[in-house]
Protein backbone atom coordinates (compact mmCIF):
# COMPACT_ATOMS: atom_id res chain seq x y z
CA UNK A 1 0.00 0.00 0.00
CA UNK A 2 1.36 3.28 -0.77
CA UNK A 3 2.19 5.93 1.64
CA UNK A 4 -0.50 8.98 2.44
CA UNK A 5 -0.14 12.59 3.79
CA UNK A 6 -0.40 11.93 6.93
CA UNK A 7 0.90 8.06 7.50
CA UNK A 8 3.51 6.93 10.27
CA UNK A 9 6.06 5.15 7.81
CA UNK A 10 9.20 3.48 8.43
CA UNK A 11 12.29 3.43 5.98
CA UNK A 12 12.90 0.25 4.34
CA UNK A 13 16.15 -0.25 3.68
CA UNK A 14 17.48 2.68 6.15
CA UNK A 15 17.53 3.26 9.74
CA UNK A 16 14.20 5.93 11.02
CA UNK A 17 10.76 7.07 9.86
CA UNK A 18 7.99 9.52 10.85
CA UNK A 19 5.41 10.87 9.42
CA UNK A 20 4.88 11.93 5.97
CA UNK A 21 4.06 15.32 5.46
CA UNK A 22 4.21 15.87 1.86
CA UNK A 23 4.44 13.79 -1.53
CA UNK A 24 5.97 14.86 -5.01
CA UNK A 25 7.63 13.26 -7.98
CA UNK A 26 7.16 10.33 -6.39
CA UNK A 27 8.94 11.00 -3.26
CA UNK A 28 8.00 11.40 0.09
CA UNK A 29 8.95 13.94 2.97
CA UNK A 30 9.11 12.50 6.27
CA UNK A 31 9.08 14.55 9.23
CA UNK A 32 10.15 12.96 12.84
CA UNK A 33 9.42 14.00 16.04
CA UNK A 34 11.92 16.75 15.58
CA UNK A 35 9.71 18.33 12.90
CA UNK A 36 12.85 17.46 10.62
CA UNK A 37 12.04 16.90 7.03
CA UNK A 38 13.73 13.64 5.20
CA UNK A 39 12.99 12.63 1.67
CA UNK A 40 12.60 9.39 0.72
CA UNK A 41 11.33 7.59 -2.59
CA UNK A 42 7.58 6.49 -1.60
CA UNK A 43 8.57 2.76 -2.80
CA UNK A 44 11.05 2.71 0.28
CA UNK A 45 8.30 3.48 2.68
CA UNK A 46 6.54 0.85 4.87
CA UNK A 47 3.08 2.36 6.36
CA UNK A 48 2.82 1.34 10.14
CA UNK A 49 0.04 3.13 10.72
CA UNK A 50 -2.61 5.22 8.41
CA UNK A 51 -3.58 8.54 8.79
CA UNK A 52 -6.46 8.87 11.41
CA UNK A 53 -9.39 10.36 9.30
CA UNK A 54 -10.21 13.34 11.69
CA UNK A 55 -6.31 13.99 11.35
CA UNK A 56 -5.97 17.00 8.33
CA UNK A 57 -3.39 15.96 6.43
CA UNK A 58 -1.29 19.34 6.24
CA UNK A 59 2.49 20.17 6.45
CA UNK A 60 0.97 22.61 8.83
CA UNK A 61 -0.75 20.33 10.66
CA UNK A 62 2.52 17.97 11.45
CA UNK A 63 5.06 20.08 11.39
CA UNK A 64 3.85 23.20 12.60
CA UNK A 65 1.80 22.67 15.64
CA UNK A 66 0.12 25.28 17.78
CA UNK A 67 2.73 26.05 20.52
CA UNK A 68 2.29 27.60 23.89
CA UNK A 69 3.32 29.95 24.49
CA UNK A 70 3.33 31.42 20.64
CA UNK A 71 6.49 32.85 20.90
CA UNK A 72 9.23 29.99 19.52
CA UNK A 73 12.17 28.63 20.93
CA UNK A 74 14.74 29.05 18.37
CA UNK A 75 17.07 26.23 19.83
CA UNK A 76 13.54 23.86 19.36
CA UNK A 77 13.85 24.41 15.61
CA UNK A 78 17.54 24.14 15.23
CA UNK A 79 18.05 20.58 14.48
CA UNK A 80 21.91 19.90 15.16
CA UNK A 81 23.91 18.48 12.73
CA UNK A 82 26.42 15.78 13.40
CA UNK A 83 29.95 17.07 12.40
CA UNK A 84 31.51 16.20 9.21
CA UNK A 85 34.32 13.74 9.23
CA UNK A 86 36.94 14.87 6.77
CA UNK A 87 38.85 12.38 4.86
CA UNK A 88 42.85 12.56 5.55
CA UNK A 89 43.95 14.17 2.36
CA UNK A 90 40.73 14.88 0.73
CA UNK A 91 40.70 18.06 -0.54
CA UNK A 92 41.11 16.84 -3.92
CA UNK A 93 38.20 16.76 -6.09
CA UNK A 94 36.62 13.64 -7.33
CA UNK A 95 33.18 13.79 -8.84
CA UNK A 96 31.13 11.46 -10.50
CA UNK A 97 27.58 11.34 -12.15
CA UNK A 98 26.38 7.49 -12.36
CA UNK A 99 23.40 5.21 -13.56
CA UNK A 100 22.55 2.25 -11.50
CA UNK A 101 20.21 -0.20 -13.29
CA UNK A 102 16.91 -1.21 -10.91
CA UNK A 103 17.34 -4.98 -13.05
CA UNK A 104 20.64 -5.31 -14.91
CA UNK A 105 18.79 -8.72 -16.20
CA UNK A 106 16.29 -6.93 -17.79
CA UNK A 107 17.60 -3.54 -19.19
CA UNK A 108 14.63 -3.34 -21.51
CA UNK A 109 11.97 -2.58 -18.92
CA UNK A 110 14.16 -1.18 -15.96
CA UNK A 111 14.32 1.48 -14.48
CA UNK A 112 17.46 3.76 -13.69
CA UNK A 113 18.64 5.57 -10.87
CA UNK A 114 20.97 8.27 -11.28
CA UNK A 115 23.67 9.36 -8.55
CA UNK A 116 25.97 11.81 -7.81
CA UNK A 117 29.01 11.04 -5.87
CA UNK A 118 30.78 13.49 -4.36
CA UNK A 119 34.50 11.95 -3.11
CA UNK A 120 36.21 14.81 -1.19
CA UNK A 121 35.86 16.72 1.62
CA UNK A 122 33.70 20.02 0.49
CA UNK A 123 30.23 20.49 0.03
CA UNK A 124 29.07 20.81 -3.82
CA UNK A 125 25.98 23.20 -4.64
CA UNK A 126 25.44 22.01 -8.40
CA UNK A 127 22.60 21.33 -10.74
CA UNK A 128 21.96 18.30 -12.58
CA UNK A 129 20.30 18.97 -16.02
CA UNK A 130 19.53 17.44 -19.35
CA UNK A 131 18.50 18.45 -22.92
CA UNK A 132 17.12 16.24 -26.04
CA UNK A 133 18.61 16.80 -29.16
CA UNK A 134 15.07 18.70 -30.50
CA UNK A 135 14.57 20.80 -27.70
CA UNK A 136 16.56 24.01 -27.63
CA UNK A 137 16.83 24.65 -23.60
CA UNK A 138 17.52 22.48 -20.51
CA UNK A 139 15.51 20.80 -18.02
CA UNK A 140 16.45 20.91 -14.36
CA UNK A 141 16.93 17.33 -12.83
CA UNK A 142 17.99 18.08 -9.54
CA UNK A 143 19.62 21.54 -7.92
CA UNK A 144 20.94 21.36 -4.44
CA UNK A 145 23.58 20.58 -2.62
CA UNK A 146 25.76 17.36 -1.55
CA UNK A 147 27.76 16.40 2.09
CA UNK A 148 31.07 15.83 1.79
CA UNK A 149 31.91 12.20 1.19
CA UNK A 150 28.47 11.13 0.27
CA UNK A 151 27.00 10.07 -2.81
CA UNK A 152 23.21 11.71 -3.36
CA UNK A 153 20.57 9.99 -5.20
CA UNK A 154 19.27 12.94 -7.99
CA UNK A 155 16.20 11.13 -9.86
CA UNK A 156 15.01 8.02 -10.90
CA UNK A 157 14.61 7.27 -14.89
CA UNK A 158 12.36 5.19 -16.89
CA UNK A 159 12.96 3.77 -20.10
CA UNK A 160 9.99 6.59 -21.44
CA UNK A 161 12.74 9.12 -20.14
CA UNK A 162 16.05 8.05 -22.02
CA UNK A 163 15.02 10.41 -25.26
CA UNK A 164 15.06 13.34 -23.14
CA UNK A 165 18.41 12.57 -21.80
CA UNK A 166 20.65 13.36 -25.51
CA UNK A 167 22.78 15.63 -23.57
CA UNK A 168 23.41 16.03 -19.98
CA UNK A 169 24.93 18.93 -17.48
CA UNK A 170 26.17 19.12 -14.60
CA UNK A 171 27.29 22.83 -12.82
CA UNK A 172 28.70 23.03 -9.08
CA UNK A 173 30.53 25.63 -6.88
CA UNK A 174 32.57 23.87 -4.01
CA UNK A 175 32.93 25.33 -0.34
CA UNK A 176 33.34 24.37 3.09
CA UNK A 177 31.04 24.83 6.24
CA UNK A 178 32.78 26.79 9.36
CA UNK A 179 36.24 26.19 8.53
CA UNK A 180 39.14 27.68 6.01
CA UNK A 181 39.27 26.02 2.83
CA UNK A 182 41.35 26.18 -0.46
CA UNK A 183 38.98 28.28 -3.18
CA UNK A 184 37.82 25.45 -5.86
CA UNK A 185 36.70 27.19 -9.45
CA UNK A 186 33.26 26.60 -10.41
CA UNK A 187 33.10 23.75 -13.05
CA UNK A 188 30.75 23.42 -15.72
CA UNK A 189 30.44 19.62 -17.71
CA UNK A 190 28.48 19.15 -20.71
CA UNK A 191 28.94 15.93 -22.83
CA UNK A 192 26.30 13.86 -25.19
CA UNK A 193 24.43 10.89 -23.29
CA UNK A 194 24.55 7.59 -25.41
CA UNK A 195 21.21 5.93 -24.54
CA UNK A 196 21.46 3.15 -26.51
CA UNK A 197 24.08 2.00 -23.67
CA UNK A 198 21.36 1.66 -20.91
CA UNK A 199 20.19 -1.44 -23.00
CA UNK A 200 23.98 -2.76 -23.36
CA UNK A 201 24.81 -5.10 -20.35
CA UNK A 202 28.46 -4.89 -21.32
CA UNK A 203 27.92 -0.84 -20.86
CA UNK A 204 27.31 -1.02 -17.18
CA UNK A 205 30.60 -1.42 -15.79
CA UNK A 206 32.57 -1.73 -12.00
CA UNK A 207 32.97 1.15 -10.27
CA UNK A 208 34.65 1.50 -6.90
CA UNK A 209 31.74 3.40 -5.50
CA UNK A 210 28.81 1.27 -6.38
CA UNK A 211 28.71 -2.01 -5.69
CA UNK A 212 26.69 -3.66 -8.79
CA UNK A 213 27.92 -2.41 -12.29
CA UNK A 214 27.34 1.01 -13.49
CA UNK A 215 27.64 3.44 -16.29
CA UNK A 216 29.75 6.51 -14.94
CA UNK A 217 31.02 9.80 -16.15
CA UNK A 218 33.97 10.80 -14.26
CA UNK A 219 33.08 14.97 -13.73
CA UNK A 220 36.40 15.65 -11.83
CA UNK A 221 39.02 13.20 -11.11
CA UNK A 222 41.76 14.41 -8.56
CA UNK A 223 41.27 18.14 -9.33
CA UNK A 224 41.37 17.93 -12.98
CA UNK A 225 37.94 18.47 -15.02
CA UNK A 226 37.74 15.17 -17.48
CA UNK A 227 36.74 15.42 -20.92
CA UNK A 228 33.12 16.92 -22.17
CA UNK A 229 33.95 20.14 -19.02
CA UNK A 230 33.03 22.83 -21.58
CA UNK A 231 33.31 25.96 -18.88
CA UNK A 232 36.28 25.62 -16.51
CA UNK A 233 37.06 29.20 -15.18
CA UNK A 234 40.71 28.51 -14.01
CA UNK A 235 42.83 25.17 -13.48
CA UNK A 236 42.01 23.70 -10.52
CA UNK A 237 45.05 22.97 -7.80
CA UNK A 238 46.62 19.60 -6.94
CA UNK A 239 47.13 18.91 -3.94
CA UNK A 240 47.67 15.53 -1.27
CA UNK A 241 48.45 11.96 -2.76
CA UNK A 242 45.74 9.85 -3.46
CA UNK A 243 43.44 8.63 -0.43
CA UNK A 244 41.06 5.78 0.93
CA UNK A 245 37.57 6.97 1.61
CA UNK A 246 36.38 6.52 5.05
CA UNK A 247 32.46 6.16 6.26
CA UNK A 248 31.60 9.06 7.93
CA UNK A 249 29.50 8.88 10.72
CA UNK A 250 27.20 11.12 9.86
CA UNK A 251 23.73 10.07 9.28
CA UNK A 252 22.45 10.10 5.13
CA UNK A 253 19.40 11.30 4.00
CA UNK A 254 18.36 9.81 0.65
CA UNK A 255 22.14 10.01 0.34
CA UNK A 256 24.94 7.08 1.28
CA UNK A 257 28.14 7.64 2.49
CA UNK A 258 31.02 6.62 -0.21
CA UNK A 259 32.95 3.50 0.07
CA UNK A 260 35.53 2.34 -2.69
CA UNK A 261 35.65 -0.91 -3.27
CA UNK A 262 39.40 -2.84 -3.76
CA UNK A 263 40.03 -3.25 -7.25
CA UNK A 264 40.33 -7.18 -8.32
CA UNK A 265 42.90 -7.83 -10.64
CA UNK A 266 40.56 -10.74 -12.17
CA UNK A 267 37.88 -8.11 -13.11
CA UNK A 268 38.32 -7.19 -16.90
CA UNK A 269 38.71 -4.29 -18.30
CA UNK A 270 36.48 -2.83 -20.81
CA UNK A 271 37.51 -0.42 -23.54
CA UNK A 272 35.12 -0.11 -26.16
CA UNK A 273 37.50 1.08 -29.23
CA UNK A 274 34.46 2.82 -31.38
CA UNK A 275 35.36 6.05 -32.84
CA UNK A 276 32.07 7.30 -31.21
CA UNK A 277 33.13 6.27 -27.71
CA UNK A 278 36.59 7.76 -27.93
CA UNK A 279 35.64 11.24 -29.41
CA UNK A 280 32.94 13.70 -29.06
CA UNK A 281 32.96 14.84 -32.87
CA UNK A 282 34.90 13.34 -35.36
CA UNK A 283 33.76 15.28 -38.38
CA UNK A 284 36.37 15.34 -40.95
CA UNK A 285 38.88 12.63 -39.94
CA UNK A 286 39.71 10.57 -42.31
CA UNK A 287 39.70 6.71 -42.11
CA UNK A 288 42.79 6.51 -41.40
CA UNK A 289 43.18 8.90 -38.91
CA UNK A 290 40.51 7.37 -37.08
CA UNK A 291 42.29 3.79 -37.70
CA UNK A 292 45.44 5.58 -36.10
CA UNK A 293 43.36 7.23 -33.19
CA UNK A 294 42.14 4.08 -31.91
CA UNK A 295 45.48 2.10 -32.31
CA UNK A 296 46.85 4.88 -30.22
CA UNK A 297 43.98 4.14 -27.53
CA UNK A 298 44.66 0.91 -27.64
CA UNK A 299 48.53 1.01 -27.28
CA UNK A 300 47.77 3.82 -24.53
CA UNK A 301 45.71 1.17 -22.56
CA UNK A 302 48.20 -1.83 -22.71
CA UNK A 303 51.15 -0.18 -21.82
CA UNK A 304 49.38 1.44 -18.84
CA UNK A 305 48.64 -2.37 -17.93
CA UNK A 306 51.91 -4.50 -18.93
CA UNK A 307 53.09 -4.00 -15.49
CA UNK A 308 49.43 -5.54 -14.21
CA UNK A 309 50.24 -9.79 -14.94
CA UNK A 310 46.85 -11.62 -14.41
CA UNK A 311 45.01 -8.50 -15.96
CA UNK A 312 42.57 -9.06 -18.06
CA UNK A 313 41.23 -6.12 -20.60
CA UNK A 314 38.48 -6.84 -23.44
CA UNK A 315 38.95 -4.55 -25.75
CA UNK A 316 35.08 -3.97 -28.36
CA UNK A 317 36.43 -3.29 -32.01
CA UNK A 318 33.03 -4.27 -33.68
CA UNK A 319 32.67 -6.70 -36.79
CA UNK A 320 32.72 -4.17 -39.48
CA UNK A 321 35.27 -4.81 -42.16
CA UNK A 322 37.46 -6.37 -39.53
CA UNK A 323 40.15 -3.41 -40.66
CA UNK A 324 40.85 -2.44 -36.86
CA UNK A 325 40.79 -5.97 -35.43
CA UNK A 326 43.38 -6.69 -37.25
CA UNK A 327 45.38 -3.89 -36.88
CA UNK A 328 45.03 -4.90 -33.08
CA UNK A 329 46.06 -8.01 -33.36
CA UNK A 330 49.08 -7.21 -35.48
CA UNK A 331 49.93 -5.05 -32.60
CA UNK A 332 49.30 -7.67 -30.48
CA UNK A 333 51.90 -10.27 -32.73
CA UNK A 334 54.76 -7.75 -32.31
CA UNK A 335 54.46 -5.20 -30.07
CA UNK A 336 52.74 -7.08 -26.97
CA UNK A 337 53.50 -10.68 -27.94
CA UNK A 338 53.89 -11.87 -24.52
CA UNK A 339 50.20 -11.35 -23.79
CA UNK A 340 47.52 -13.89 -24.31
CA UNK A 341 44.58 -13.35 -26.69
CA UNK A 342 40.90 -14.83 -27.33
CA UNK A 343 38.04 -14.30 -28.15
CA UNK A 344 35.73 -12.28 -25.65
CA UNK A 345 32.17 -13.54 -24.68
CA UNK A 346 29.78 -13.80 -27.07
CA UNK A 347 27.51 -13.31 -24.30
CA UNK A 348 28.50 -10.30 -22.64
CA UNK A 349 30.08 -8.92 -25.31
CA UNK A 350 28.39 -9.83 -28.77
CA UNK A 351 31.02 -10.05 -32.12
CA UNK A 352 33.54 -7.66 -32.55
CA UNK A 353 35.26 -8.26 -28.95
CA UNK A 354 39.09 -9.22 -28.19
CA UNK A 355 40.29 -10.22 -24.50
CA UNK A 356 43.58 -9.78 -23.58
CA UNK A 357 45.44 -11.03 -20.80
CA UNK A 358 48.29 -9.22 -19.68
CA UNK A 359 51.46 -12.09 -18.93
CA UNK A 360 54.86 -11.69 -18.72
CA UNK A 361 56.85 -14.97 -19.97
CA UNK A 362 60.02 -16.20 -18.68
CA UNK A 363 62.54 -17.20 -21.95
Amino acid sequence: MAAQIGDTVRFLNDIGGGVVVKIKDNMAYVADEDGFETPMLLRECVVVAQAKPSAPKTVEAVVKPVVTPPVADKSTDKVEEEPIEETECGDKLNVVLAFEAHDLKRLSNSGFDAYLVNDSNYYLYFTFLTKSDGNETWITRYAGVVEPNFQLLLTELSVADLPELDRIAVQFISFKRDKGFGIKPPVAYETRLDTTKFAKLHCFRENVYFDQPVIAYDIVKDDEPQRGSVVVTSELTASAPEKQIQKPKAKPVQRHAISKKAQKNTDPEVVDLHIGELLDNYTGMSNAEILNYQIDKFREVMDENMRNPGKRIIFIHGKGEGVLRQAIMKELNYRYKDCGVQDASFREYGYGATQVTIERKVR
